[in-house]
């Protein structure tokens, strides 16, 4: 299987995926849009991976790439490839999908419950999760359930933190962080670190980092579920 992933920051790279993916003796390539980089022919992946980073999908006019990364998803969606989004990823691949993009009510930042939902259950990538479970969110934008994707996951302070269509997962939370990914934001998005009823700050959030031993098990659920399941496509 070969891995292709997207980044938008030097500070957003694939985390504990990598690490999956190096146990499971998977190939990695990316593509580094901040650099400039040129994307992929559609024939040298089988499985694309869209991180997060600090910008908005409608920010074309800052980040011109954008433009061309929302098509690329859209072909990479067409060509049957496995697709994986996580946070600003999700809220691409739900854009190109007719899903509205938008703010969210609150921003969300900290570990935070998520709850799976019925539809969920259903799922043959998610019927292995718990009920329940906390997860890392870092993101201030929320997405719509995309037109003929399931609605699998939410919280408190927003009301969809994932979904499912054909072989594309999009998730709005952080399960492939780990604890260096979060000292990391720290480090690079600290402007971003206000007041707000779904907001931690530092103090709060570094005495729960041991919840990255319990996210990397459901990171590894996930990703070997998404292997076993889409790769009979």
């Amino acid at each position: 299987m070969r891995l292709h992933s997207l980044e938008h920051e030097p500070f957003e790279g694939l985390a504990n995926i990598e690490i999956w993916a190096k146990n499971r003796g998977h190939g990695i390539s990316r593509t580094l849009l901040f650099n400039n980089e040129e994307l992929p022919d559609m024939n040298d992946f089988d499985w694309l991976v869209i991180m997060g980073g600090s910008m908005n999908i409608y920010e074309e006019e800052k980040y011109p790439w954008l433009k061309e990364e929302k098509n690329f998803i859209t072909e990479a969606i067409a060509s049957k490839k496995i697709v994986l989004g996580v946070c600003l990823g999700s809220q691409l691949i739900a854009d190109v999908l007719g899903g509205r993009v938008s703010r969210n009510r609150y921003k969300e930042i900290g570990w935070f419950p998520i709850s799976l939902t019925a539809e969920a259950k259903k799922s043959p990538v998610f019927n292995t999760f718990p009920g329940t479970f906390t997860a890392f969110h870092w993101h201030g934008d929320t997405f719509e359930i995309p037109p003929g994707a399931a609605r699998i996951a939410e919280s408190e302070g927003c009301a969809n933190q994932a979904f499912e269509y054909g072989n594309v997962i999009g998730l709005q939370f952080h399960i492939e962080y780990s604890v260096e990914s979060i000292n990391l934001m720290f480090q690079n998005c600290e402007d971003e670190l206000v007041d707000g009823k779904y907001m931690q700050k530092p103090d709060e959030i570094v005495p729960q980092n041991s919840n990255v031993m319990e996210t990397q098990k459901l990171l590894d659920i996930l990703l070997d579920n998404m292997e076993r399941e889409f790769s009979k496509s």
